[in-house]
């Protein structure tokens, strides 16, 4: 295992390992998404309470789910970086950072439109939602952090500090609605509580989410491995080939 973490700590086995993985999962993310959107917003039927209102669950459950599961990846990233020193994984956080805001910015717009016609109103000082919205600011202090120091090891331990501390927040924001009296509804158990033919578009959604945020992660660290790497040979001989890895 370690063996294996070392060798994807050198930048230039990490950018062409990331360069096969990517159309790959770019082809899965696309096909996975389209048939779960599809399925979801068109051929599954109207629920029996919400109408077709719930529809916009296809984008708000998986942009949720995921907005916590890229956090603690970051945190996973973070917490590696700092006890072992390892660059690429500070490039790593990086890479995440704008993906994971940009899923939470959807939880968060999606999940609005949904409380209008079930709660009467766009936005509550619920606890789920305002923990929700504290996750975004952690998204965006990261991101800020990370590009407020010249020096990138400095950047990186700073950026990936504050990831660690904020990882407090992602039990809040799964057991809010036990812990408080909230109008967000409860866990949902999907196999007993939603019926099959709207539960497996949803799952392919998830699925779909998950595989577009590998994919632009892996794009966007890349990009971060050129640009940190950039006076080294073997990007000037990778630019020579006409950028091809």
């Amino acid at each position: 295992m370690w063996k294996a973490l070392h060798q994807l700590a050198k930048p230039e086995r990490l950018y062409q390992l990331c360069g096969r993985f990517v159309p790959w999962l770019a082809v899965a993310c696309v096909l996975t998404l389209l048939a779960g959107c599809v399925w979801g917003f068109v051929f599954a039927p109207a629920d029996y309470q919400q109408g077709q209102s719930y529809r916009i669950m296809y984008l708000h459950v998986p942009a949720a789910i995921w907005s916590m599961g890229i956090y603690a990846s970051m945190a996973i990233a973070a917490f590696i970086g700092l006890v072992w020193q390892i660059k690429m994984s500070d490039l790593a956080v990086a890479a995440m950072a704008p993906v994971g805001a940009v899923y939470t910015f959807i939880a968060l717009v999606t999940g609005s439109a949904w409380g209008k016609p079930m709660w009467g109103t766009w936005w509550i000082w619920d606890a789920r939602l305002t923990s929700e919205l504290v996750l975004l600011f952690l998204y965006v202090g990261v991101i800020a952090l990370y590009n407020a120091f010249d020096d990138r090891r400095l950047a990186g331990r700073a950026a990936g500090i504050l990831v660690l501390v904020g990882v407090v927040n992602l039990p809040i924001i799964h057991f809010s609605v036990e812990w408080w009296n909230t109008l967000h509804q409860g866990s949902t158990n999907m196999q007993q509580s939603i019926d099959p033919s709207m539960r497996t578009p949803l799952r392919l959604t998830i699925i779909g989410f998950l595989l577009l945020f590998i994919t632009l992660t892996l794009m966007r660290l890349r990009n971060l491995i050129l640009l940190q790497e950039s006076r080294r040979p073997w990007v000037s001989a990778l630019a020579n080939k006409g950028g091809r890895a």
